[in-house]
């Protein structure tokens, strides 16, 4: 495999590899093996799951072996050249080989092998015969997963303080206020709150503890954590279709048992995906390792892509795209109103501007914030931030909406108490 602009892959066996095998030979008959794993399910396995964009460089496997001889703990190792132009940005190079003895189909290990890097290429020096590969992982540097570990416990910590504030005022209100418990608007706000605290919690849980305990724990961990995500997700698109029905629709809106319906999918349907992902063994061990090969975050999660991209990726961007239609129409729908009366009263534009920050809260745009992480670190700085205070935003939003009494908030009916403005009836 040799080109004009790189140097040729290559094997290069020790002189103490001969004298190692039995018989003492001197010449032997080494079977070299190249394959491309791109198509199909072979040579995959649990690590290349375990990782988002994790893949085998150039899908190339080499294969060493010598004969039925099994060979292993050679005294100096063999030198395996995997030869590339330059190593990709955010990632990280690992010598790997497949072993068969983990799990019942086999996983990549690399155990016995060391990782070279070079300006042409990467050395892999193992001290055994099998099928070896490169594996490419994305990666960060560590100091910047502890940094944002520690933005997002932190904000998670002051969510929590904030949504349990949130729960606490709604208790306070079904008291004083006989009005407040016939509205859905409150109780679904609050169900959210709930559903993300719980969230908050099992996150901060699942960090603190890494992947500690047997595997059926951290399956667990990892399964309740699933759970409340999808709780979380589900109701924020639940308010999209309560804010939908109240803001855009408004008229000819009767359901029997609204809030309790809206109960069983925001609370069923999440389990039984949960249910299903887990009867599929698809939570585990997860860990992200920066360019040293340190580990530099550990949990429990999921250890299948693919189950992860359907019940979590997929699941969110359904959710977030009909959130954000719903605001956009919302967000219309202020605006023509404020101007329509602005020849009445004195405008105030940013009425408007704080009805969509808080509906926005609500309806979880700061997720959205995710799909720019692509674009650089910033970005993932600034959605670890902005998105561990979701509750802090929630709480805010939820003391303008009930707090002031209606004097102070006639003249914003139809921006600032939009969800209260139109009657729907329930039953």
């Amino acid at each position: 495999m040799k080109g004009e602009d790189k140097p040729p892959d290559r094997v290069r066996l020790p002189k103490s590899f001969f004298g190692s095998l039995p018989g003492n030979r001197s010449v032997v008959r080494l079977a070299i093996t190249v394959l491309d794993i791109g198509m199909g399910n072979l040579f995959k396995g649990p690590r290349l799951r375990l990782e988002d964009g994790s893949s085998v460089l150039n899908n190339r496997l080499v294969g060493l072996s010598l004969g039925q001889t099994h060979v292993t703990g050679l005294p100096e190792p063999l030198e395996l050249t995997f030869s590339h132009q330059h190593q990709p940005p955010n990632m990280t190079l690992t010598c790997v080989f497949w072993d068969v003895t983990k799990g019942p189909t086999g996983d990549w290990a690399s155990e016995g092998c060391s990782t070279e890097l070079r300006a042409n290429g990467t050395v892999c020096r193992c001290d055994h015969l099998t099928f070896f590969a490169l594996l490419l992982r994305p990666t960060l540097d560590w100091a910047t997963v502890q940094a944002l570990t520690r933005i997002s416990q932190a904000g998670c910590s002051v969510s929590m303080i904030f949504l349990a504030f949130t729960i606490i005022l709604y208790i306070v209100l079904r008291l004083y206020w006989h009005r407040f418990k016939s509205e859905d608007a409150p109780k679904i706000h609050v169900a959210l709150s709930i559903s993300l605290f719980l969230l908050n919690l099992t996150f901060l849980v699942n960090v603190g503890s890494g992947s500690k305990g047997s595997d059926a724990a951290c399956q667990t961990r990892g399964a309740i954590f699933h759970y409340f995500l999808l709780c979380t997700f589900t109701w924020m698109g639940l308010e999209a279709f309560h804010l939908y029905l109240l803001a855009i629709k408004v008229f000819n809106t009767y359901f029997g048992h609204y809030y309790l319906k809206l109960s069983l999918v925001g609370w069923g349907l999440p389990a039984l995906i949960v249910i299903g992902t887990g009867s599929a063994n698809s939570y585990g061990r997860y860990t992200i390792s920066d360019k040293e090969n340190r580990t530099s975050l550990e949990l429990c999660w999921f250890h299948e892509k693919t189950a992860l991209y359907v019940t979590v990726h997929g699941y969110f961007l359904i959710t977030f795209l009909v959130s954000a239609v719903v605001l956009a129409l919302v967000a219309w729908k202020i605006f023509t109103l404020s101007s329509a009366t602005a020849g009445k009263e004195q405008r105030q534009p940013w009425k408007g501007v704080l009805t969509v920050l808080g509906l926005s809260s609500l309806l979880g745009m700061t997720w959205g914030l995710a799909i720019l992480t692509p674009l650089g670190l910033s970005t993932i700085y600034v959605f670890a931030f902005f998105n561990s205070l979701q509750g802090v935003f929630i709480f805010c939003w939820i003391a303008i909406l009930y707090l002031p009494n209606q004097g102070t908030t006639s003249s914003s009916s139809g921006t600032a108490r939009l969800d209260l403005t139109h009657s729907m009836s329930h039953e």
